[in-house]
């Protein structure tokens, strides 16, 4: 049910994104406009990443196999990290097309109806990039998190070339246009490089979130469970946990086995898609 509702919500992204692509590049034809021709890139990054996005949730979804004992998760994790890519190419271009109507200055026409454009394309990515985080969140998905990052900027790329457009409008000068697509350009970096960081992290085996360190440690101390050794890990919406658990040598393996299962039922109940290994060991 999970893998099905975040394929359905990825799948909204691809269409929406796809809408906005053939409406921006006919607008940014017909006004001659570099600021919308910049945000029809985005939008086409944001496309690509859409639909690698598609295709992470549905295979991050299925079970455990003979080849990836360990699930599917970091899937969603590789995703992250080639949209993250994709939009530091993306923003390359821009700046190049800016620099380029620097150098070669042009007329922008149809002014009011790229101002339409852009603030049509902001509402659309609100409604969309607001149902990819709720997705993202409720079922802990990396790759929607990262697809909602990229319409939210997108959001605040189309908001600023429709004022941008607007000023020019008001006021005449066309410069304006390139020095809004080089400010679009340096969003869409900073944004580049914090979706890197939170998707390549998971990559190297990093810890739990302090967050979820501490959400784990107080449930274990709750039970009054000793233990040592522990290590966590995280892999796209996979939690992976494992400790030593300090236990009385007297103790048979009948109460010790119970005792664990009911710790693995409470940590399952707690943190979603959560593995628990636990070694007993007799306490010194």
């Amino acid at each position: 049910m999970t893998t099905t509702l975040k394929t359905k919500t990825a799948r909204l992204s691809v269409i929406s994104n796809s809408l906005l692509i053939v409406m921006k590049v006919t607008v940014g034809v017909i006004t001659g406009s570099v600021s919308i021709i910049s945000e029809a890139i985005h939008s086409s990054i944001d496309l690509v990443a859409a639909i690698i996005a598609f295709f992470a949730v549905k295979v991050s979804g299925k079970p455990s196999d003979e080849r990836h004992p360990f699930g599917h998760g970091k899937m969603e994790n590789v995703s992250g990290v080639i949209e993250a890519l994709l939009i530091f190419a993306a923003s390359a271009w821009i700046i190049y097309e800016a620099i380029g109507r620097f150098m070669h200055p042009g007329e922008t026409e149809a002014l009011g109806l790229g101002v339409m454009v852009m603030a049509v394309s902001a509402l659309v990515n609100i409604f969309v990039s607001r149902r990819l985080y709720r997705v993202a969140k409720l079922t802990d998905s990396v790759a929607l998190e990262a697809d909602a990052l990229h319409l939210k900027t997108d959001v605040i790329t189309s908001a600023g070339v429709a004022l941008g457009l607007l000023l020019i409008w008001i006021t005449g000068w066309h410069v304006l246009d390139p020095i809004i697509a080089l400010a679009v350009a340096v969003i869409i970096i900073y944004e580049s490089w914090m979706l890197l960081r939170k998707a390549f992290s998971p990559l190297l085996d990093t810890a739990l979130s302090a967050t979820e360190l501490e959400k784990l440690t107080g449930i274990l101390a709750e039970m009054g469970i000793d233990y040592h050794d522990l290590r966590t890990r995280a892999a796209g919406h996979q939690r992976f946990v494992e400790f030593h658990l300090d236990v009385q040598p007297q103790e048979t393996i009948e109460t010790i086995h119970r005792q664990c299962d009911l710790i693995e039922e409470r940590l399952g109940r707690e943190f979603r898609d959560i593995s628990v290994i636990i070694h007993p060991e007799p306490s010194k």
